[in-house]
Formats: structure tokens, C-alpha cells, sequence
């Protein structure tokens, strides 16, 4: 049987910082919420950096890359990471600075084993889903073999949206939404095992309690996608508000103790939603 195509995707949505020098893996240690210690060359790990209070500014994926690590994060918000990691370095022998690499994102294919990939420097497994895919980290080169499809970052964003995966970046507004809001601890982005970071608190409460009120989750409709922020009606409860979405689906942040067996829509329109595999056990428990 002929191998399935991957599909390639360029996300300039996404840039590049380089962290080496002797301290890169304590300073950031201290700040993420996922372990670094660890973290192998070639292995990328999905994380955030809080607010002090614990809300998200921002989401980020680190990759060992030889004697440092690099942070893919949003481009729009790279100089304003920058601006933070300085202040948060003091003394630390830490080197921070830009990264002019690209950014892909590869999934759907043969093309996640590594001898399968041409001219690559750093090809990573998203840590999220391993339906994902893969984040590439390169040139402006083609980044796959003979079967390769390149595609828009708009593919890209369907595929991910499809598993009901959101996207921090464009969902989560910065110093507003909890990591376990957005799903942090059910795609691998919270070590709650690991020692203290920035928000800390606030992350292990939350765990602790274990009832979760609010959690972003894949609605469904038809048509277009409602405006960012329009409200979800459970009957006439406010049951949520809804995010970034596409033609007949959308991430929304739900209030999971009002969508049960309820009628639901968005300006008037029935939506559904629906659960992804990784929500497991449910998340109301």
C-alpha cells in the first residue's frame, strides 16, 4: 500500500529564540511550567510562562538544540518574550537573542521518521498529540521527502482544530486565562512534579482541587464562525464565549457545569460540543 502523504505547512504565525550559556537550563527551569532538566537534544516539550497570578502570557514549545534550547513561540509576541526573559535573566549566564530559522509544522505522513526528512536541521514530535505531528525547525528549504504536499498554515490550523487542540496564541487572551483553561495539563504542557516556576501557586491550587469550571473545547455548526467573544447560550444561560474557529467549527471556553444535556447556540444558532480523545477522564470529574 503507498505510504500517506504528509503535508508540510510554513507557520509564519510562529519565531524563533535562542537560550544557551552554562545556566539556559536553570534559568528557564525556574520560570515554565514544564520540566527542562530533562529536556534532550532534539526533544521539544510544550510549556508557558505565567503571570505571577498564574494566567498565561505566553505559550511556547522548548527544543533542545545541541548546547541551548530554542523556544518556538508566537511571532506577533516574540520581542515582548524577549523583553521578559531579560528582566527575569539578573545574573544569570544565560544568552538570549532571536532566531531567524523557520518554523513547519509536518503531520499526516511517513515523513515523522527522521531518515525520512531532507536538508533538516531539527525536526521535533509536537509534545502535545503525536497526531500533531512534527514542528521543523529550518530553513526555507523544502522540508520533506519525495512524499510531501506543502500547504497553507491554514491547513495546519484545521488539522489541529480538528483533534480540538486550541491554540494559546490566538484563544488565550494574555494575563486572562488559566493554563488548565486551555487545556495545559491534559496536552503535556504542566510538570506538576517538577520544582517552583513563575505562577506556581495558583497552577498546583487549581490541580488540587480538582473541579474544573471553565475549559476550551471544539463547538460545532453550520456555516461560518461566530465573532471572537460572541457568547454561548445554554438555553438562556451564559454557558461560554467563543474563540478562534472556521466554517463549521470553533474553539469556544465552555462552562462545563452548564453544556450538559443542554440546548446550545451562538447568535441563535445550534451549536454542539464536542469532546476530544484526550479529554480523558471527563474534565467536568
Amino acid at each position: 500500500m503507498r505510504p500517506m502523504t504528509a503535508q508540510t505547512a510554513r507557520l509564519t504565525s510562529r519565531a524563533l529564540i535562542r537560550v544557551a550559556g552554562p545556566d539556559w537550563r536553570s534559568f528557564l527551569q525556574g520560570l515554565l511550567t514544564q520540566d527542562v532538566e530533562t529536556l534532550g537534544d532534539g526533544e521539544a516539550r510544550f510549556a508557558a510562562l505565567l503571570t505571577p497570578q498564574g494566567k498565561v502570557l505566553f505559550d511556547l514549545f522548548v527544543a533542545g538544540d545541541g548546547d541551548g534550547a530554542l523556544l518556538d513561540v508566537a511571532a506577533d509576541r516574540r520581542d515582548a518574550l524577549l523583553q521578559r526573559l531579560a528582566i527575569y535573566r539578573l545574573r544569570a549566564k544565560v544568552e538570549i537573542a532571536p532566531d531567524d530559522r523557520d518554523v513547519f509544522a509536518a503531520w499526516g505522513g511517513d515523513m515523522f521518521r527522521p531518515e525520512g526528512a531532507v536538508r533538516v536541521p531539527a525536526m521535533v514530535q509536537d509534545p502535545r498529540l503525536p497526531a500533531l505531528g512534527v514542528r521543523i525547525y529550518g530553513d526555507t528549504h523544502r522540508p520533506g521527502g519525495p512524499e510531501h504536499v506543502p500547504s497553507a498554515e491554514d491547513a495546519y490550523a484545521a488539522h489541529r482544530l480538528a483533534l480540538g487542540v486550541p491554540d494559546p496564541a490566538v484563544d488565550a487572551v494574555p494575563d486572562r486565562t488559566y493554563p488548565i483553561e486551555a487545556n495545559f495539563d491534559l496536552l503535556n504542557g504542566i510538570d506538576f512534579r517538577k520544582g517552583c516556576f513563575v505562577g506556581q501557586e495558583t497552577t498546583s491550587r487549581m490541580k488540587r482541587r480538582g473541579v474544573i469550571k471553565n475549559r476550551m473545547l471544539p463547538i460545532v455548526f453550520d456555516g461560518p464562525p461566530p465573532a471572537f467573544g460572541a457568547e454561548l447560550l445554554a438555553g438562556e444561560l451564559r454557558a461560554g464565549e467563543v474563540l478562534s474557529g472556521r466554517d463549521g467549527r470553533a474553539m469556544a471556553l465552555v462552562r462545563l457545569d452548564r453544556i450538559e444535556g443542554a440546548a446550545l447556540s451562538v447568535d441563535g444558532r445550534p451549536v454542539r460540543v464536542e469532546r476530544p480523545g484526550y479529554l480523558v477522564p471527563s474534565p467536568i470529574g
